[in-house]
């Protein structure tokens, strides 16, 4: 589900930016996971927020959705986040948030550390701090049950740094799905695709990040730099970004405030969508 959306010229390109809520309510920039994907990931489950007067600005990142193309180079963690704040000014925001899930969560806690205070807020869900923090995935991926979405996930993986059109992309997220959440089978899956379902997806971008080690996260060593309060989110069960990683996140950020949603594997908006409002809206609500 996706409402009006616009293009933002920054520095080198646009970016394309969905807008959700009050024109005058308190700004939430939210980052798709991925990469490869775009705002459309979030569906319409950040929507409730809007309700306490926030802004809600769905962005689509660099070079993916409806995003201009960039030169491959500026396809960094760095840049990304430079983007952020690029974003920001462009849209003449004084006070701001920023939310990242899965890779979006990457660049949220790149730009908490690159640019410290910027964003009054920052919420990093099913994040990590480092490359080292993925190393346990082919491990997950061994016991993981049942053996045939065990082989259709394996096999998704395979295909990621050759895919070359929108539709192997579309396909390799939906085989994955099942490994994002607590149990495999659950019949949200279906019904997360429904409602999220409309991206335009980005084969190039995914294929350089599937062969380049997800950008090279290296920042746990810079979290006591960030002065901002920062919500980490993770699910238990989470099978990418383990939750005991997210903890110890949580433990160097000088603000940090962790939650681990006991339900949940690494779709915890999804998973557990009435509680991890909850403990959005009311961090937000402190934070502002």
């Amino acid at each position: 589900m996706s409402g009006p959306g616009t293009s933002v010229r920054i520095d080198d390109c646009s970016l394309w930016v969905v807008e959700r809520g009050p024109e005058d309510g308190f700004p939430l920039i939210a980052l798709h996971g991925g990469p490869g994907l775009d705002h459309h990931e979030f569906g319409d489950y950040l929507d409730p927020v809007c309700n306490d007067g926030v802004r809600l600005l769905l962005v689509d990142q660099r070079a993916q959705g409806r995003s201009e193309p960039t030169p491959p180079g500026t396809w960094t963690l760095e840049r990304m986040a430079q983007d952020v704040i690029m974003l920001a000014l462009a849209l003449k925001l004084r006070r701001y948030a920023v939310l990242g899930h899965s890779y979006g969560a990457f660049v949220a806690l790149q730009n908490a550390v690159d640019y410290p205070g910027q964003a009054v807020a920052t919420v990093v869900g099913g994040g990590v701090a480092s490359v080292r923090d993925l190393e346990g995935v082919a491990d997950a991926l061994e016991s993981f049950e049942p053996a045939e979405l065990r082989e259709q996930v394996a096999s998704s993986w395979e295909r990621a740094p050759s895919v070359t059109t929108p539709e192997e992309v579309a396909s390799l997220h939906h085989d994955q799905l099942p490994f994002h959440f607590r149990d495999p089978n659950d019949p949200r899956i279906a019904e997360y695709e429904r409602r999220s379902a409309g991206g335009a997806y980005a084969p190039e971008v995914l294929r350089r990040f599937a062969t380049a080690g997800n950008g090279g996260i290296d920042l746990e060593d810079r979290l006591p730099e960030v002065t901002q309060p920062v919500l980490v989110l993770a699910g238990r069960h989470d099978r990418t970004c383990p939750a005991e990683t997210s903890e110890r996140m949580a433990g160097l950020l000088p603000r940090g405030e962790l939650h681990v949603f006991e339900e949940s594997a690494h779709m915890t908006f999804v998973e557990e969508p009435d509680r991890y409002l909850e403990v959005l809206r009311g961090f937000l609500a402190r934070s502002r």
